[in-house]
């Protein structure tokens, strides 16, 4: 019963996931917001929407670990297994947006979770405000270099969502809301019964089925975008995520309900958090050496083992 409400948690979530993300972006083009904006904020957004919604049910459901877990796992995943099983069907050029801006907030935003949490072993509401903020800041530093620029990765607003109508979009609204809302609660009660059932902690449950489970969308994607090698894959773009995730998702959870680290669980200050720092920043060194600006089909493989490395020591 535990493995069904998982799964249908997961499905849930998906398509509360995509039928959020329409609504957003039909609603966007309705009050007049340009293609940038929306690929760069509501996209993100409501892509971010599942995360949220389980982090928050299990913030609510006082299983912090849940929350946690969710999170750290799922940027450990971002990198580990999207990054990785990416880089090896096809190589990725980095761009240099990638260094300047997305790396080093990614790395300051994973520090500045990591000295949250190990203060006062609580993320408090302060604390997701300043998070949120610099998420906010960041957006619009990415916004202002894009036009500049005029590189950024708007594909993935599609264009005929303009011409949807208010019933759809509100239509669309309900279904995404009600799917992510069931989908959130069947996954954190499923995954509190698997972890009971298997003789785990929930936060283990947490940082590799839930993890694994809200990254398959952009595994799915990243990995359809590879294979058909129409459009090239931005590094930049694969890894925003992971600062969406600790901003957004944490920063508003803990606005809404302050998330406490369980003195059960000392693995996540321990250990856990150093893998997703050090997920982020060996990504620096990858892209230097030995071919510069590309990662490749064997540093994929790097990442990929390191993470099967993750999964089993999390589990063992």
């Amino acid at each position: 019963m535990s493995i069904l409400l998982v799964v249908a948690g997961l499905a849930l979530l998906v398509v509360g996931g995509d039928f959020l993300v329409r609504a957003s972006v039909g609603l966007s083009f309705k009050l007049k917001i340009s293609k940038l904006v929306i690929g760069m904020t509501v996209v993100s957004f409501a892509t971010s929407a599942p995360e949220l919604l389980v982090s928050l049910q299990a913030a609510l459901d006082g299983v912090s670990d849940i929350a946690l877990g969710n999170v750290i796992g799922s940027n450990i995943a971002n990198i580990g297994l999207v990054l990785g099983i990416t880089a090896m069907i096809s190589p990725l050029v980095v761009d240099r947006e990638f260094y300047k801006l997305n790396w080093p907030m990614m790395m300051l935003i994973s520090f500045a979770l990591y000295f949250c949490l190990n203060n006062d072993k609580v993320l408090t509401a302060l604390e997701g405000v300043i998070l949120f903020v610099a998420l906010v800041i960041f957006l619009i530093i990415l916004i202002r270099n894009s036009r500049r620029t005029l590189t950024a990765n708007v594909d993935e607003v599609n264009d005929a969502l303009a011409e949807v109508s208010n019933f759809k979009i509100v239509m669309w609204l309900l279904i995404g809301a009600a799917g992510l809302y069931f989908g959130s609660e069947w996954l954190v009660q499923g995954a509190k019964q698997l972890a009971e059932a298997v003789g785990v902690s929930d936060y283990a449950i947490s940082v590799t089925v839930i993890a694994i489970g809200t990254s398959v969308p952009e595994l799915a994607a990243s990995v359809i975008a590879a294979l058909k090698k129409e459009k090239a894959i931005s590094l930049g773009n694969l890894i925003g995520s992971n600062i969406f995730n600790i901003a957004s998702v944490l920063g508003l959870t803990a606005i809404i309900k302050p998330i406490a680290v369980n003195p059960d669980t000392p693995e996540i200050l321990s250990t856990n958090i150093f893998w997703m720092i050090a997920f982020a920043a060996v990504l620096i060194p990858l892209m230097i050496l030995p071919k510069r600006f590309e990662i490749g089909r064997y540093k994929g493989m790097l990442l990929f083992g390191a993470y099967m490395v993750f999964i089993y020591l999390t589990l063992k």
